[in-house]
C-alpha cells in the first residue's frame, strides 16, 4: 500500500500537539519534562520560558523544586549538550549515549586527546569525585592534571565532565534567577544510585534502551524519519531499536519522499487547526530536535535555530525573534511582513510574556524594525 503523504503544514501540527505548543498543558512540570524526554538547557534560564509557553498556569518555583529535591537534572546527554531531565530518565539512558558523548569529545579535541587511556582516565575521575564534594571543572583538571599534562585543562575537562564521568550539575546552577557557576557531583551520589547499566550487545541485540527511546521521541516529536531521530539525541540512528519496534508503528511519507514513523495512537491534528502564539526560548528542542527542519521554520532562518536566538512561532512557524530587557520590556522583531491580526496576538501573548519574566511588573512589548 501507498504511505500516506503528510505535508509540512500536516507535519507542523503535529510536532506543536506533541511539543504541548498547539494548546497549553495541564501537565505537572516533571510530567511535562518526561513527556518531552528532557529539555535543552545550557542557557540556564532558558527551560523556565520553553516550560511557560507549554504548561497553564506555570510558576518557576515548581522546577526549581525538582531540581532542588532531585527530581529533574542537569547533565550532559542528547547531543552533548547540557539538558534538563528526569531523574530516572537519565539514570536510564546515560549509560546509551556514553560512546557518543566520547566520540563527541574526541572529535573537537582530536589532537589533544589523542592515544589517552579512557578506562584509566574515567577511573581516575571517578576517584577524585569518590568523596561525594562538589567540584568545579577546573578543580577536577587541577586533581587529574599531574598524569595527563598534555592535553590541556579544557580537553581533559571537557572530556571527564561532559563523557567519561556521569554528572550532574548541581544547584544553584539552573534557578530562576541565580547567577551561579557549574559545580559537578557524580549523578550516583546526586541521585542515590548509579546510571543502568548497558545491556551486553550479545544478549540483548535490539538495544531495549534504544527502544525505549524511539517510543519516546516518536511520542514528543513524531511523524519523524530515522535522521530526525539521530538529530534529536546524537546517536547513530539506532537501526536495532528501530527495527524491533517497527511493527508497532506506522508508517508515512513527507513531501520529499521520507519515510516518517509513528505511534499509531499519537495525535496527528487536521492540518487547519488554528495555531496560537508561541515565544519559544533559545535552542528550543521543537525546533532542534529533527534533521529537517522545515516543518516549523524556513531554511532562509534555519541559521537561527543553532545561534541562540529566541524566535516567536505565528500559525505554528518562527516568523519574528525576541529578547526581553532588564527593565521588563519584550522586543519582537519581525522577520517578514505581519498583519494587524498577527501583530496584536504577538502583543497579547508578549504582554503575558513580559509579566511572567518580570513577576508582574511589566507588561511592555515593542516591535523592533524587521
Amino acid at each position: 500500500m501507498t504511505a500516506t503523504v503528510l505535508d509540512a503544514r500536516a507535519l507542523n501540527r503535529a510536532t506543536l500537539a506533541r511539543q504541548l505548543l498547539l494548546d497549553r498543558s495541564d501537565l505537572p512540570p516533571l510530567d511535562a519534562v518526561t513527556h518531552l524526554g528532557g529539555v535543552q538547557a545550557q542557557e540556564p534560564q532558558e527551560p523556565f520560558i520553553g516550560l511557560w509557553s507549554r504548561l497553564r498556569g506555570f510558576q518557576a518555583g515548581r522546577l526549581d523544586e525538582l531540581l532542588t529535591g532531585r527530581q529533574v537534572v542537569r547533565t550532559h546527554l542528547m547531543r552533548r549538550t547540557v539538558h534538563l531531565v528526569a531523574a530516572d530518565d537519565a539514570l536510564a539512558w546515560r549509560s546509551r549515549h556514553t560512546a557518543m558523548l566520547q566520540q563527541k569529545v574526541l572529535a573537537v579535541y582530536r589532537r589533544e586527546l589523542a592515544g589517552i587511556d579512557l578506562e584509566a582516565l574515567a577511573a581516575a575521575g571517578h576517584e577524585v569525585m569518590a568523596d561525594g564534594r562538589p567540584r568545579t571543572v577546573a578543580e577536577i583538571t587541577r586533581a587529574l592534571a599531574d598524569r595527563w599534562p598534555e592535553p590541556g585543562p579544557r580537553p581533559l575537562g571537557e572530556l571527564v565532565v561532559a563523557a567519561l564521568v556521569p554528572m550532574a550539575q548541581l544547584p544553584p546552577r539552573g534557578l530562576w534567577r541565580q547567577k551561579a557557576g557549574v559545580r559537578n557531583l557524580t549523578l550516583a551520589s546526586w541521585l542515590g544510585r548509579d546510571p543502568d547499566p548497558l545491556p551486553d550487545a550479545a544478549e540483548a541485540p535490539d538495544d531495549p534502551v534504544g527502544q525505549t527511546l524511539v517510543r519516546r521521541y516518536l511520542a514528543a516529536y513524531g511523524p519523524a524519519a530515522s535522521a530526525d531521530l539521530r538529530a534529536w539525541c546524537g546517536l547513530a540512528g539506532l537501526p536495532a531499536a528501530v527495527a524491533a519496534v517497527r511493527g508497532e508503528l506506522v508508517s508515512f511519507r513527507d513531501e520529499r519522499g521520507r519515510e516518517l514513523l509513528d505511534l499509531p495512537d499519537a495525535a496527528r491534528p487536521d492540518p487547519d487547526t488554528p495555531a496560537p502564539v508561541r515565544f519559544l526560548p533559545a535552542f528550543d528542542n521543537a525546533i532542534l530536535g529533527f534533521h529537517d527542519r522545515s516543518r516549523i521554520i524556513d531554511d532562509a532562518h534555519r541559521g537561527l535555530s543553532v545561534a541562540g536566538t529566541r524566535v516567536a512561532l505565528v500559525d505554528g512557524r518562527v516568523a519574528a525573534t525576541w529578547t526581553s530587557d532588564a527593565d521588563g520590556t519584550v522586543t519582537v522583531t519581525p522577520l517578514g511582513p505581519l498583519s494587524r491580526t498577527d501583530r496584536t496576538a504577538l502583543t497579547e501573548e508578549g504582554q503575558r510574556l513580559a509579566a511572567f519574566l518580570s513577576d508582574g511588573e511589566s507588561d511592555r512589548v515593542r516591535f523592533a524594525q524587521p
